[in-house]
C-alpha cells in the first residue's frame, strides 16, 4: 500500500461564515442600463449628434446679437445670397440675414417646446395611469373620458386650439398638452394592471401598505423602460408638429424663428439657392431621428431583461 506524503498537502481552517458569502459580483441597474446602452455603435453616433446640435442651439444663442426679424440690409445686394462659404457657414437669404444664426435660434425654439410638452404629457399621464390603475371607480370614468378622446386625432386637436386661442409660445405648449397625456395615463394603467395583483403586491395589501407607496415603490419601478419608451416617441413628435404647424403658419407668431418656420419661409428655394431649404430641413430630421433612436436604444437598455 503507496503512503501518503503529508508534505505536500496543508489543513484548511473551517470558516462557518464562508456560506454566507456572496461570490456573485454586485449588480447596479443604472451601471447595467449604461453598459448596455452605450454597447450599440448607433447609440454613440446619434448621441453625439444630439448633444452637438443641443449644445449649439442653447449656447451660441446666448453670444449672438441675431435678430430674426432685422431687414437692415434688405438693400445691400453684396449681403444677399451668399453661398455657404468661410465667412458664412450657412450663407444668407433674401434679406442678408444670416442662415447660420437662424437655424440654431430656431432649433433651440423647436426643442424647447418639445422638451417642456414632453416632461408635462408625461408627468400627467403617470400619474393620472397611476390613479387609474389602482381604482376601480376612477377606472370606470377615465374610460368613458379615453374612449372619447383617443377618437379624435390629437393633431386636429392641436390645430383647433392654435387657431382659437391664437399664435404663442406657451399657447403652442397648451395645445399639445391639453389631450396628449391621455394616451400615456391609459399606456400606464394597462402595465399597472398587470403587476397590481401580483403575489407580493397582494402581500403588502394585506400587511396595509398604502395604495400610493404600492405604486410608487413596487409598480412604478417596473415600469422604466415603458416611461422612456414613451418618452422617446413624444420627443420627436413634438418636434415634428411644431414643424408642421410652424410651416402652415400656425402655433408659433411669425416673427419667432423655429425650424418649420424656417422651412417655410425658404421652401419656394427648393430649386433656386436650394441650402436655404435643405439646411434647415436637414437640421430637423437630424433632430428628430437622434431624439429617436437614442431613445429607443435607451428604453432597450432600460429593461432588465436585456442586461447580461
Amino acid at each position: 500500500m503507496a503512503t501518503i506524503d503529508k508534505s505536500k498537502f496543508a489543513f484548511v481552517k473551517r470558516d462557518d461564515f464562508a456560506s454566507e458569502t456572496i461570490d456573485a459580483p454586485a449588480y447596479s441597474y443604472w451601471k447595467s442600463v449604461m453598459r448596455q446602452f452605450m454597447k450599440k455603435k448607433s447609440t454613440i453616433l446619434m448621441l453625439g449628434i444630439l448633444i452637438a446640435i443641443v449644445v449649439i442651439s442653447f449656447v451660441y444663442p446666448i453670444f449672438s446679437d441675431f435678430d430674426y426679424n432685422d431687414v437692415s440690409k434688405v438693400n445691400d445686394f453684396s449681403a444677399r445670397y451668399i453661398k455657404p462659404n468661410a465667412e458664412h457657414w450657412f450663407g444668407t437669404d433674401s434679406n442678408g440675414k444670416s442662415l447660420f444664426d437662424g437655424v440654431w435660434f430656431g432649433a433651440r425654439n423647436s426643442i424647447l417646446i418639445s422638451i417642456i410638452a414632453t416632461v408635462i404629457n408625461m408627468v400627467i399621464g403617470v400619474l393620472v395611469g397611476g390613479i387609474w390603475g389602482v381604482s376601480k371607480s376612477v377606472d370606470r370614468i377615465m374610460l368613458e373620458v379615453y374612449n372619447v378622446l383617443s377618437n379624435i386625432p390629437s393633431l386636429l386637436i392641436i390645430i383647433v386650439l392654435t387657431y382659437s386661442i391664437g399664435a404663442g409660445f406657451w399657447n403652442l405648449i397648451f395645445a399639445m398638452t391639453v389631450t396628449s397625456w391621455i394616451g400615456i395615463a391609459y399606456s400606464i394603467r394597462v402595465q399597472i394592471l398587470r403587476y397590481r395583483d401580483l403575489e407580493y403586491n397582494l402581500a403588502s395589501q394585506t400587511l396595509g401598505t398604502p395604495t400610493i407607496k404600492i405604486v410608487t415603490k413596487n409598480i412604478l419601478p417596473q415600469l422604466i423602460s415603458v416611461i422612456v419608451t414613451v418618452t422617446s416617441q413624444m420627443l420627436p413628435s413634438f418636434i415634428s408638429y411644431e414643424a408642421f404647424l410652424s410651416f402652415f403658419g400656425l402655433g408659433l407668431p411669425v416673427t419667432v424663428p423655429s425650424l418649420g418656420r424656417l422651412i417655410s419661409d425658404y421652401s419656394q428655394n427648393v430649386t433656386t439657392n436650394a441650402y436655404l431649404f435643405w439646411i434647415p430641413l436637414t437640421t430637423l430630421i437630424l433632430v428628430s431621428l437622434s431624439l429617436f433612436i437614442v431613445g429607443q436604444n435607451l428604453a432597450d437598455a432600460s429593461d432588465p431583461r436585456t442586461h447580461r
